[in-house]
């Protein structure tokens, strides 16, 4: 799956697992400003299993300081689609999101209290990320560090509270991301660094399709979406990417006072009449 569509399937995710809104299931329900702020951070998230990759999204995303840890990540996890695109790479991400959350400085200040900065710090990458990726900046030099930036210092200030969902964000961000290769035509190394190659009778043409499911370098793959980029893929994107944009634009209405449920009841006794 291209970095944008990870992006926006992060971003849906995100609304739909989060928000208290009838179009969402709300499981983990956070404050509207966690709904939209977090869809951002979710979407950053969604790109995180790409950080094997050299010439990837996130590579290009904060350069030079992007390109340097992403040829780390690629070494260590083995290569593009190897160690970040498993049940693995999911926990050690979440992980790092989880230690980094407990990072923190104590102002003195009682009506301040402690500066949440590892949260910041990832709010900062994630939100980079996922702006580069949905081609909402394309400069790397400036744009991305100043928004990104921006947005961190504005929640660390005024709602310091909402970075308690970080980890989660982190977790559900990879999760979407390697299910979402998954259906594509090359799948993911679910168990990895553990391989289990297919039997060569299913590789010698016999496996009744199956070698569809089990590759033969041992990944798994349900190719509903066929190779990355394709047009199933485009096609499958477009009501994500709607569902993403409704959720955000929800939530800022319902924090900026707007009664939506009233309009959502008459949408809705419209469409029953």
């Amino acid at each position: 799956m291209m970095g944008g569509n990870h992006a926006a399937t992060g971003a849906a995710a995100w609304v739909a697992v989060t928000a208290s809104t009838p179009i969402a299931f709300g499981w983990y329900p956070v404050t509207d400003t966690g709904v939209i702020a977090g869809a951002l951070v979710c979407a950053g998230a969604a790109l995180l299993p790409d950080a094997d990759h050299h010439s990837g999204t996130i590579a290009n995303s904060l350069k030079p300081v992007s390109n340097v840890v992403v040829k780390g990540i690629e070494a260590v996890s083995g290569g593009h689609r190897k160690g970040t695109h498993s049940i693995l790479g999911i926990a050690v991400f979440t992980a790092i999101a989880w230690g980094l959350s407990f990072l923190s400085i104590d102002t003195g200040n009682p009506e301040i209290g402690a500066i949440l900065i590892g949260p910041g710090i990832m709010c900062v990458l994630l939100v980079a990320f996922a702006l580069k990726a949905l081609k909402i900046t394309r400069d790397t030099k400036v744009l991305p560090w100043t928004t990104s930036i921006t947005l961190a210092v504005l929640i660390a200030i005024f709602a310091p509270e909402e970075w308690f969902w970080m980890p989660f964000s982190v977790a559900l961000g990879c999760t979407v991301h390697i299910l979402g290769d998954m259906i594509t035509t090359n799948g993911v190394p679910l168990l990895w660094p553990l391989k289990f190659r297919s039997p060569r009778w299913m590789r010698d043409g016999r496996g009744l399709e199956l070698d569809m499911i089990w590759r033969s370098g041992g990944n798994l793959s349900i190719p509903i979406l066929g190779d990355a980029g394709s047009v199933r893929e485009w096609i499958f994107l477009v009501p994500v990417s709607l569902y993403a944009i409704v959720g955000i634009v929800w939530a800022l209405l319902d924090e900026m006072g707007y009664d939506t449920m009233a309009t959502w009841y008459q949408i809705v006794g419209l469409f029953g009449a």
